[in-house]
Protein backbone atom coordinates (compact mmCIF):
# COMPACT_ATOMS: atom_id res chain seq x y z
CA UNK A 1 0.00 0.00 0.00
CA UNK A 2 1.10 3.11 -1.25
CA UNK A 3 1.86 6.34 0.96
CA UNK A 4 2.21 10.06 -0.05
CA UNK A 5 4.89 11.61 1.24
CA UNK A 6 7.14 14.83 0.16
CA UNK A 7 8.22 13.55 -3.13
CA UNK A 8 11.76 15.11 -3.59
CA UNK A 9 12.72 13.72 -0.13
CA UNK A 10 15.99 11.17 -1.08
CA UNK A 11 16.26 7.34 -0.59
CA UNK A 12 19.77 6.22 -0.65
CA UNK A 13 19.86 2.19 -0.61
CA UNK A 14 23.66 1.40 1.31
CA UNK A 15 23.72 -2.27 2.02
CA UNK A 16 25.93 -3.71 4.18
CA UNK A 17 26.27 -7.09 6.55
CA UNK A 18 26.91 -6.63 10.42
CA UNK A 19 27.97 -10.62 12.15
CA UNK A 20 28.02 -10.61 15.29
CA UNK A 21 29.49 -13.66 17.72
CA UNK A 22 30.42 -15.03 14.00
CA UNK A 23 30.90 -19.37 15.23
CA UNK A 24 27.17 -19.61 15.56
CA UNK A 25 25.32 -18.78 11.69
CA UNK A 26 22.00 -20.94 12.12
CA UNK A 27 18.65 -19.00 12.49
CA UNK A 28 16.55 -19.55 15.65
CA UNK A 29 17.26 -19.47 19.44
CA UNK A 30 20.61 -21.68 20.63
CA UNK A 31 18.54 -23.19 23.84
CA UNK A 32 21.84 -24.75 24.88
CA UNK A 33 23.11 -21.11 26.07
CA UNK A 34 22.95 -19.99 29.53
CA UNK A 35 21.76 -16.68 28.26
CA UNK A 36 18.00 -16.67 27.63
CA UNK A 37 17.95 -14.46 24.66
CA UNK A 38 21.17 -16.20 22.86
CA UNK A 39 20.51 -17.50 19.38
CA UNK A 40 21.02 -16.13 15.64
CA UNK A 41 18.75 -13.24 14.59
CA UNK A 42 19.39 -12.22 11.63
CA UNK A 43 17.81 -8.43 11.10
CA UNK A 44 16.91 -5.90 8.55
CA UNK A 45 17.57 -2.18 9.68
CA UNK A 46 17.06 1.50 8.09
CA UNK A 47 19.62 4.11 9.38
CA UNK A 48 20.30 8.14 8.38
CA UNK A 49 21.88 7.63 4.70
CA UNK A 50 24.77 10.14 6.10
CA UNK A 51 27.78 9.11 4.95
CA UNK A 52 29.55 7.22 8.03
CA UNK A 53 26.30 6.13 9.97
CA UNK A 54 26.06 2.84 8.65
CA UNK A 55 29.57 1.86 9.24
CA UNK A 56 28.89 3.50 13.36
CA UNK A 57 25.73 0.91 13.75
CA UNK A 58 27.39 -1.30 13.02
CA UNK A 59 30.09 -1.22 15.59
CA UNK A 60 27.50 -0.60 17.54
CA UNK A 61 25.82 -3.80 16.96
CA UNK A 62 28.50 -5.62 17.30
CA UNK A 63 29.71 -4.13 20.52
CA UNK A 64 26.35 -5.06 21.58
CA UNK A 65 26.67 -8.84 20.42
CA UNK A 66 30.10 -9.08 22.60
CA UNK A 67 28.64 -7.87 25.70
CA UNK A 68 25.73 -10.91 24.90
CA UNK A 69 27.47 -14.09 24.79
CA UNK A 70 25.31 -16.25 23.07
CA UNK A 71 23.60 -13.74 20.74
CA UNK A 72 24.51 -13.62 17.59
CA UNK A 73 22.73 -10.76 15.04
CA UNK A 74 23.45 -10.60 11.35
CA UNK A 75 21.96 -7.02 10.26
CA UNK A 76 21.50 -5.81 6.53
CA UNK A 77 21.95 -2.11 7.21
CA UNK A 78 20.49 0.57 4.51
CA UNK A 79 20.26 4.01 4.35
CA UNK A 80 16.95 5.81 4.28
CA UNK A 81 16.05 9.30 4.98
CA UNK A 82 14.27 9.28 8.54
CA UNK A 83 11.70 12.02 6.94
CA UNK A 84 10.86 9.03 4.25
CA UNK A 85 11.12 6.10 6.45
CA UNK A 86 7.80 5.59 8.17
CA UNK A 87 6.08 6.12 4.51
CA UNK A 88 8.40 3.16 3.17
CA UNK A 89 7.21 0.70 6.27
CA UNK A 90 3.82 1.90 5.82
CA UNK A 91 3.75 0.68 2.04
CA UNK A 92 3.84 -2.75 3.21
CA UNK A 93 4.20 -3.24 7.11
CA UNK A 94 5.16 -7.02 6.79
CA UNK A 95 8.01 -6.79 5.01
CA UNK A 96 9.15 -3.40 6.28
CA UNK A 97 12.27 -3.56 8.24
CA UNK A 98 12.85 -5.04 11.60
CA UNK A 99 14.20 -1.81 13.11
CA UNK A 100 14.18 1.67 11.33
CA UNK A 101 15.00 5.21 12.70
CA UNK A 102 12.32 7.95 11.77
CA UNK A 103 11.20 11.23 12.46
CA UNK A 104 8.97 11.86 15.58
CA UNK A 105 6.11 13.51 13.76
CA UNK A 106 5.72 10.08 12.28
CA UNK A 107 5.01 8.13 15.25
CA UNK A 108 1.15 8.57 14.85
CA UNK A 109 1.20 6.85 11.66
CA UNK A 110 3.31 3.91 12.53
CA UNK A 111 1.32 3.40 15.69
CA UNK A 112 -2.01 3.33 13.88
CA UNK A 113 -0.51 0.63 11.71
CA UNK A 114 1.12 -1.52 13.99
CA UNK A 115 4.59 -0.86 13.09
CA UNK A 116 6.02 -0.50 16.08
CA UNK A 117 6.70 -2.61 19.08
CA UNK A 118 5.25 -0.87 22.78
CA UNK A 119 8.14 -0.85 24.89
CA UNK A 120 8.18 -3.03 27.94
CA UNK A 121 7.64 -1.47 31.62
CA UNK A 122 11.85 -1.66 32.29
CA UNK A 123 12.57 -0.63 28.83
CA UNK A 124 9.94 2.58 29.30
CA UNK A 125 11.74 3.21 32.45
CA UNK A 126 15.27 3.30 31.15
CA UNK A 127 14.03 5.92 28.19
CA UNK A 128 12.31 8.19 31.06
CA UNK A 129 15.26 7.89 33.43
CA UNK A 130 18.11 8.64 30.31
CA UNK A 131 16.88 10.83 28.16
CA UNK A 132 14.93 14.82 28.08
CA UNK A 133 12.01 15.33 28.78
CA UNK A 134 10.95 16.67 25.61
CA UNK A 135 12.43 13.13 23.90
CA UNK A 136 10.56 10.84 26.39
CA UNK A 137 7.08 13.18 24.92
CA UNK A 138 7.77 12.78 21.47
CA UNK A 139 8.44 8.66 21.79
CA UNK A 140 5.18 8.58 23.53
CA UNK A 141 2.02 7.98 22.18
CA UNK A 142 -1.16 8.20 24.42
CA UNK A 143 0.43 6.84 27.68
CA UNK A 144 3.15 4.22 25.95
CA UNK A 145 6.17 4.74 24.87
CA UNK A 146 7.11 3.10 21.30
CA UNK A 147 10.35 4.42 20.48
CA UNK A 148 14.08 5.13 21.55
CA UNK A 149 15.21 8.51 21.23
CA UNK A 150 18.91 8.63 19.21
CA UNK A 151 18.91 12.18 18.79
CA UNK A 152 17.44 15.23 20.40
CA UNK A 153 18.10 18.36 17.90
CA UNK A 154 15.65 18.31 15.58
CA UNK A 155 14.24 21.91 15.86
CA UNK A 156 15.69 24.92 14.60
CA UNK A 157 17.37 28.36 15.66
CA UNK A 158 18.74 31.09 13.82
CA UNK A 159 22.26 31.16 12.31
CA UNK A 160 23.74 34.71 11.50
CA UNK A 161 27.30 36.18 9.34
CA UNK A 162 28.48 38.49 12.52
CA UNK A 163 29.68 40.82 10.20
CA UNK A 164 26.30 41.74 8.90
CA UNK A 165 23.75 41.24 11.89
CA UNK A 166 24.80 42.94 14.63
CA UNK A 167 25.34 41.28 18.10
CA UNK A 168 23.26 44.12 20.22
CA UNK A 169 20.81 43.12 17.65
CA UNK A 170 20.18 39.45 17.74
CA UNK A 171 16.53 39.81 19.70
CA UNK A 172 15.25 41.94 17.81
CA UNK A 173 13.50 40.84 14.41
CA UNK A 174 12.69 44.09 13.58
CA UNK A 175 16.66 45.34 13.91
CA UNK A 176 17.91 42.24 12.36
CA UNK A 177 15.78 42.98 9.11
CA UNK A 178 16.65 46.56 9.25
CA UNK A 179 20.78 45.08 8.94
CA UNK A 180 19.85 42.52 6.61
CA UNK A 181 18.22 45.31 3.82
CA UNK A 182 20.88 47.80 4.96
CA UNK A 183 24.12 45.02 3.63
CA UNK A 184 21.46 43.84 0.65
CA UNK A 185 21.96 40.73 2.33
CA UNK A 186 18.67 37.99 2.54
CA UNK A 187 16.88 36.68 5.09
CA UNK A 188 16.17 32.78 4.73
CA UNK A 189 13.49 31.71 6.57
CA UNK A 190 10.78 29.23 5.31
CA UNK A 191 7.67 30.86 6.20
CA UNK A 192 5.12 28.66 3.62
CA UNK A 193 6.53 25.51 5.46
CA UNK A 194 4.22 25.38 8.72
CA UNK A 195 6.73 23.96 10.93
CA UNK A 196 8.39 27.44 10.60
CA UNK A 197 5.21 29.25 9.86
CA UNK A 198 4.19 27.96 13.32
CA UNK A 199 7.22 30.05 15.11
CA UNK A 200 4.70 33.03 15.26
CA UNK A 201 1.53 31.46 16.36
CA UNK A 202 3.88 29.65 19.56
CA UNK A 203 5.42 33.04 20.24
CA UNK A 204 2.21 34.48 20.95
CA UNK A 205 0.61 31.62 23.07
CA UNK A 206 -1.39 30.22 19.69
CA UNK A 207 -2.09 26.00 20.40
CA UNK A 208 -2.86 23.43 18.25
CA UNK A 209 -3.10 20.47 20.05
CA UNK A 210 -4.40 17.41 18.21
CA UNK A 211 -6.58 14.18 20.40
CA UNK A 212 -6.31 10.99 18.70
CA UNK A 213 -8.37 7.88 18.83
CA UNK A 214 -7.08 4.76 20.34
CA UNK A 215 -6.71 3.47 16.71
CA UNK A 216 -4.75 6.50 16.03
CA UNK A 217 -7.29 8.64 14.19
CA UNK A 218 -8.09 11.74 15.17
CA UNK A 219 -10.88 12.92 18.06
CA UNK A 220 -10.26 16.65 18.13
CA UNK A 221 -7.79 19.33 17.64
CA UNK A 222 -7.82 22.61 20.24
CA UNK A 223 -6.84 24.81 17.81
CA UNK A 224 -6.40 28.75 18.61
CA UNK A 225 -4.54 30.51 15.81
CA UNK A 226 -7.76 32.32 14.27
CA UNK A 227 -7.69 34.55 17.25
CA UNK A 228 -6.41 37.64 18.63
CA UNK A 229 -3.14 36.21 19.67
CA UNK A 230 -3.23 34.88 16.07
CA UNK A 231 -4.01 37.77 14.51
CA UNK A 232 -0.35 39.35 16.27
CA UNK A 233 1.04 36.56 14.80
CA UNK A 234 -0.02 37.21 11.19
CA UNK A 235 1.22 40.90 11.86
CA UNK A 236 4.85 39.62 12.49
CA UNK A 237 4.75 37.05 9.47
CA UNK A 238 3.82 40.01 7.37
CA UNK A 239 6.57 42.69 8.75
CA UNK A 240 9.34 39.47 7.76
CA UNK A 241 7.43 38.34 3.97
CA UNK A 242 6.99 41.92 2.82
CA UNK A 243 10.78 42.75 3.61
CA UNK A 244 12.94 42.95 0.77
CA UNK A 245 15.35 40.95 2.32
CA UNK A 246 13.31 37.94 3.17
CA UNK A 247 13.41 34.82 0.89
CA UNK A 248 11.06 31.91 1.60
CA UNK A 249 13.88 29.05 2.34
CA UNK A 250 16.14 27.19 4.91
CA UNK A 251 19.16 25.53 2.89
CA UNK A 252 22.73 25.92 4.33
CA UNK A 253 23.80 27.12 0.85
CA UNK A 254 21.59 30.10 0.56
CA UNK A 255 24.89 31.50 2.78
CA UNK A 256 26.38 32.66 -0.20
CA UNK A 257 23.76 35.50 0.14
CA UNK A 258 22.25 35.88 3.17
CA UNK A 259 22.84 36.36 6.36
CA UNK A 260 20.85 35.41 8.42
CA UNK A 261 19.12 31.51 7.84
CA UNK A 262 16.34 30.22 10.22
CA UNK A 263 17.44 25.70 10.21
CA UNK A 264 18.50 23.28 12.06
CA UNK A 265 21.94 21.95 13.09
CA UNK A 266 22.12 19.62 9.84
CA UNK A 267 22.90 23.07 7.94
CA UNK A 268 26.08 24.15 10.40
CA UNK A 269 28.44 22.41 8.52
CA UNK A 270 27.82 24.23 4.90
CA UNK A 271 27.49 27.76 6.95
CA UNK A 272 30.22 27.00 8.41
CA UNK A 273 32.56 27.32 5.24
CA UNK A 274 30.60 29.58 3.43
CA UNK A 275 30.94 32.44 6.57
CA UNK A 276 33.97 31.19 8.17
CA UNK A 277 35.23 33.40 11.04
CA UNK A 278 31.65 35.41 10.51
CA UNK A 279 30.11 32.62 11.59
CA UNK A 280 27.47 32.36 14.46
CA UNK A 281 24.12 31.10 15.62
CA UNK A 282 21.58 32.42 18.62
CA UNK A 283 18.26 31.73 19.32
CA UNK A 284 15.29 33.09 17.70
CA UNK A 285 14.59 37.19 18.07
CA UNK A 286 11.30 38.75 18.95
CA UNK A 287 9.28 40.78 17.55
CA UNK A 288 6.98 43.34 18.53
CA UNK A 289 3.35 44.35 17.70
CA UNK A 290 1.13 47.33 18.92
CA UNK A 291 3.81 47.99 21.29
CA UNK A 292 4.24 44.28 22.47
CA UNK A 293 6.96 41.68 22.35
CA UNK A 294 6.88 38.49 21.34
CA UNK A 295 9.61 35.39 21.06
CA UNK A 296 9.71 33.63 18.13
CA UNK A 297 8.95 30.18 19.44
CA UNK A 298 9.55 27.05 17.26
CA UNK A 299 8.91 23.18 17.36
CA UNK A 300 11.15 20.86 18.86
CA UNK A 301 11.56 16.98 18.01
CA UNK A 302 13.75 14.24 17.76
CA UNK A 303 14.78 11.37 15.82
CA UNK A 304 14.38 7.42 17.16
CA UNK A 305 14.53 4.03 16.49
CA UNK A 306 11.65 1.65 16.11
CA UNK A 307 10.93 -1.75 16.36
CA UNK A 308 8.71 -3.72 14.19
CA UNK A 309 6.25 -6.26 15.58
CA UNK A 310 6.54 -9.91 15.22
CA UNK A 311 5.38 -12.77 16.99
CA UNK A 312 8.59 -14.82 18.47
CA UNK A 313 8.45 -13.07 22.03
CA UNK A 314 12.61 -13.65 22.09
CA UNK A 315 13.07 -12.05 19.33
CA UNK A 316 11.23 -8.72 20.39
CA UNK A 317 13.10 -9.00 23.64
CA UNK A 318 16.41 -8.82 21.68
CA UNK A 319 15.72 -6.13 19.54
CA UNK A 320 14.31 -4.23 22.55
CA UNK A 321 17.57 -4.88 24.44
CA UNK A 322 19.88 -3.41 21.65
CA UNK A 323 17.57 -0.35 20.55
CA UNK A 324 18.26 0.32 24.03
CA UNK A 325 21.87 -0.08 23.94
CA UNK A 326 21.82 2.23 20.38
CA UNK A 327 19.96 5.06 22.59
CA UNK A 328 22.23 4.74 25.77
CA UNK A 329 24.62 7.25 26.72
CA UNK A 330 27.68 5.82 24.92
CA UNK A 331 26.35 5.80 21.60
CA UNK A 332 24.73 8.92 21.81
CA UNK A 333 28.35 10.37 22.73
CA UNK A 334 29.75 8.65 19.82
CA UNK A 335 27.25 10.46 17.69
CA UNK A 336 28.05 13.68 18.25
CA UNK A 337 31.58 12.95 18.43
CA UNK A 338 31.52 11.54 15.08
CA UNK A 339 28.57 13.79 13.25
CA UNK A 340 28.02 16.23 15.70
CA UNK A 341 24.21 14.91 16.34
CA UNK A 342 22.69 17.12 19.60
CA UNK A 343 22.23 14.48 22.29
CA UNK A 344 19.02 13.31 23.74
CA UNK A 345 20.48 11.51 26.68
CA UNK A 346 20.84 14.06 29.19
CA UNK A 347 24.41 13.13 30.75
CA UNK A 348 25.87 13.58 27.15
CA UNK A 349 24.31 17.21 26.99
CA UNK A 350 25.65 18.11 29.60
CA UNK A 351 29.42 17.39 28.61
CA UNK A 352 31.79 20.08 28.08
CA UNK A 353 32.28 19.50 23.97
CA UNK A 354 28.03 19.92 23.80
CA UNK A 355 28.50 22.91 25.42
CA UNK A 356 31.35 24.40 23.63
CA UNK A 357 29.03 24.11 20.17
CA UNK A 358 27.98 27.05 18.99
CA UNK A 359 25.06 25.72 16.81
CA UNK A 360 23.85 23.17 19.70
CA UNK A 361 24.10 25.89 22.47
CA UNK A 362 21.89 28.15 20.04
CA UNK A 363 19.87 25.12 19.88
CA UNK A 364 19.35 24.57 23.12
CA UNK A 365 18.98 28.19 24.09
CA UNK A 366 16.00 28.57 21.54
CA UNK A 367 14.82 25.14 23.26
CA UNK A 368 13.47 27.64 26.07
CA UNK A 369 11.06 29.10 23.58
CA UNK A 370 10.43 25.72 21.95
CA UNK A 371 7.44 23.33 22.60
CA UNK A 372 7.35 19.27 21.30
CA UNK A 373 6.22 18.47 18.36
CA UNK A 374 3.13 16.68 19.03
CA UNK A 375 1.77 14.31 17.01
CA UNK A 376 -0.10 16.34 13.92
CA UNK A 377 -3.18 15.44 11.68
CA UNK A 378 -0.99 14.81 8.34
CA UNK A 379 -3.34 17.31 6.18
CA UNK A 380 -2.69 20.61 9.30
CA UNK A 381 0.98 21.23 7.52
CA UNK A 382 -0.41 21.75 3.96
CA UNK A 383 -3.15 23.92 5.60
CA UNK A 384 -0.48 26.14 7.79
CA UNK A 385 1.77 26.26 5.34
CA UNK A 386 -0.58 28.92 3.48
CA UNK A 387 -0.27 30.98 6.08
CA UNK A 388 3.16 33.07 5.32
CA UNK A 389 1.83 33.57 1.55
CA UNK A 390 -0.91 34.82 2.89
CA UNK A 391 0.54 37.37 5.23
CA UNK A 392 2.67 38.51 2.15
CA UNK A 393 0.01 38.64 -0.25
CA UNK A 394 -2.30 40.70 2.48
CA UNK A 395 -3.49 44.13 1.79
CA UNK A 396 -5.10 44.75 4.79
CA UNK A 397 -5.84 43.55 8.28
CA UNK A 398 -9.50 42.12 7.07
CA UNK A 399 -6.99 39.86 4.85
CA UNK A 400 -4.71 38.57 7.93
CA UNK A 401 -8.02 38.01 9.51
CA UNK A 402 -10.03 35.82 6.54
CA UNK A 403 -6.47 34.38 6.08
CA UNK A 404 -6.92 32.48 10.10
CA UNK A 405 -10.96 32.40 9.11
CA UNK A 406 -10.03 29.95 6.00
CA UNK A 407 -7.58 28.40 8.16
CA UNK A 408 -9.82 27.28 10.71
CA UNK A 409 -12.58 26.03 8.53
CA UNK A 410 -10.00 23.84 6.82
CA UNK A 411 -8.54 22.73 10.12
CA UNK A 412 -11.97 21.62 11.53
CA UNK A 413 -12.52 19.80 8.52
CA UNK A 414 -9.86 17.33 9.54
CA UNK A 415 -11.93 16.02 12.47
CA UNK A 416 -14.41 13.59 12.53
CA UNK A 417 -14.78 13.11 9.40
CA UNK A 418 -14.75 10.74 6.64
CA UNK A 419 -13.83 12.00 3.24
CA UNK A 420 -10.86 12.54 1.26
CA UNK A 421 -8.55 15.81 0.89
CA UNK A 422 -6.21 15.97 -2.52
CA UNK A 423 -2.13 16.75 -1.48
CA UNK A 424 -0.55 18.51 -4.43
CA UNK A 425 3.08 18.83 -5.13
CA UNK A 426 3.57 22.30 -6.29
CA UNK A 427 4.63 24.65 -3.67
CA UNK A 428 6.26 21.87 -1.54
CA UNK A 429 3.38 19.66 -0.77
CA UNK A 430 1.80 23.08 0.35
CA UNK A 431 -1.79 22.83 -1.11
CA UNK A 432 -3.97 25.72 -0.67
CA UNK A 433 -6.79 25.06 1.96
CA UNK A 434 -9.24 26.36 -0.64
CA UNK A 435 -8.42 23.10 -2.92
CA UNK A 436 -7.84 21.07 0.02
CA UNK A 437 -10.61 19.12 0.80
CA UNK A 438 -13.33 17.42 -1.37
CA UNK A 439 -17.17 18.24 -1.74
CA UNK A 440 -19.21 14.70 -0.25
CA UNK A 441 -22.22 13.95 -2.32
CA UNK A 442 -23.04 10.59 -1.80
CA UNK A 443 -20.01 8.02 -2.98
CA UNK A 444 -19.00 10.75 -5.11
CA UNK A 445 -16.28 13.29 -4.11
CA UNK A 446 -15.07 16.33 -6.42
CA UNK A 447 -12.95 19.56 -5.82
CA UNK A 448 -11.84 22.33 -8.28
CA UNK A 449 -8.20 22.26 -8.22
CA UNK A 450 -6.08 25.24 -9.40
CA UNK A 451 -2.90 23.76 -10.71
CA UNK A 452 -0.12 26.35 -10.82
CA UNK A 453 2.81 26.28 -13.12
CA UNK A 454 5.38 24.55 -11.55
CA UNK A 455 8.57 21.89 -12.09
CA UNK A 456 6.22 19.33 -10.41
CA UNK A 457 2.57 19.47 -10.83
CA UNK A 458 1.33 16.43 -9.00
CA UNK A 459 -0.55 14.96 -6.27
CA UNK A 460 -2.70 12.30 -4.73
CA UNK A 461 -5.74 11.89 -3.32
CA UNK A 462 -6.29 10.50 0.57
CA UNK A 463 -8.41 9.48 3.15
CA UNK A 464 -8.47 12.53 5.43
CA UNK A 465 -8.53 10.61 8.87
CA UNK A 466 -5.97 7.68 7.93
CA UNK A 467 -4.36 8.34 4.99
CA UNK A 468 -4.56 4.63 3.92
CA UNK A 469 -6.05 3.37 0.50
CA UNK A 470 -4.92 6.97 -1.16
CA UNK A 471 -5.61 6.99 -5.07
CA UNK A 472 -3.50 8.13 -7.61
CA UNK A 473 -2.82 7.76 -11.64
CA UNK A 474 -3.49 3.72 -11.65
CA UNK A 475 -7.35 5.17 -10.39
CA UNK A 476 -7.54 7.94 -13.32
CA UNK A 477 -10.14 6.17 -15.69
CA UNK A 478 -11.26 9.44 -17.99
CA UNK A 479 -9.27 12.45 -18.37
CA UNK A 480 -6.28 10.30 -19.58
CA UNK A 481 -4.84 12.88 -22.00
CA UNK A 482 -5.01 15.29 -19.03
CA UNK A 483 -2.07 13.50 -17.40
CA UNK A 484 1.20 12.20 -18.02
CA UNK A 485 4.03 9.94 -16.28
CA UNK A 486 0.99 6.68 -16.10
CA UNK A 487 4.31 4.40 -16.66
CA UNK A 488 5.26 2.76 -12.60
CA UNK A 489 8.76 2.75 -13.84
CA UNK A 490 8.44 6.69 -14.02
CA UNK A 491 5.85 7.18 -11.53
CA UNK A 492 6.61 4.88 -8.99
CA UNK A 493 4.43 6.95 -6.16
CA UNK A 494 1.33 6.76 -8.78
CA UNK A 495 1.03 10.64 -8.61
CA UNK A 496 -1.49 12.16 -10.66
CA UNK A 497 0.46 14.70 -12.54
CA UNK A 498 -1.26 16.98 -14.60
CA UNK A 499 0.35 17.90 -18.58
CA UNK A 500 -0.42 21.77 -18.33
CA UNK A 501 -1.40 24.12 -15.33
CA UNK A 502 -4.84 25.28 -15.39
CA UNK A 503 -8.27 24.72 -13.40
CA UNK A 504 -9.21 21.29 -12.97
CA UNK A 505 -12.46 19.25 -11.82
CA UNK A 506 -11.67 15.88 -10.12
CA UNK A 507 -14.03 13.53 -9.03
CA UNK A 508 -13.31 10.11 -7.21
CA UNK A 509 -15.90 7.78 -7.24
CA UNK A 510 -15.68 5.70 -3.27
CA UNK A 511 -17.52 3.09 -4.57
CA UNK A 512 -15.81 2.18 -8.18
CA UNK A 513 -12.44 3.42 -6.90
CA UNK A 514 -12.18 5.49 -10.27
CA UNK A 515 -10.99 9.00 -10.76
CA UNK A 516 -12.09 11.24 -13.37
CA UNK A 517 -10.26 14.15 -14.22
CA UNK A 518 -11.43 17.25 -16.84
CA UNK A 519 -9.69 20.44 -17.63
CA UNK A 520 -12.31 23.83 -16.91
Amino acid sequence: MKKLLILLLSLTMVFGLVGCNKENNDSGNNNNSANPLAGTYNIKMWVSEVAGVKELFQKHIQEFCDANPGVVINATIEGVTEANAATLVLNDVETAPDMYCFAQDQLARLVQADALLVAGTAAAEEVKKVHDATSVSCATFGDKVYAYPITGDNGYFMFYDKSVVKAEHLNSLEDIIADCEAANKQISFELENAWYTAAFFIGTGCKNIWTANPDGTWADVDDTYNSAEGLVAMKGLEKITKSKAYVNSSKGDDATGSAVIVSGTWATDTIKKIWGDNYGAAALPSFTVDGKTYHLGSFSGIKMIGIKPSNDNVRNAVLQQLALYLSSEKCSKDRFDQFSWGPSVKAVQESDAVKNDVALTAFYAQSAYAIPQGQINDGWWGIAGGLGASAKTAKSEADLKKALEDYQAAVEGLVGLEGYVFVGAWNGWNNSDKTFKLSKNGDVYTIELDVPQSDYMGGRIVSITTWENDKGCAQVVNGKDLINEPDPANNPDNNIIFKAAGKYAVTYNETSGEISIEKK
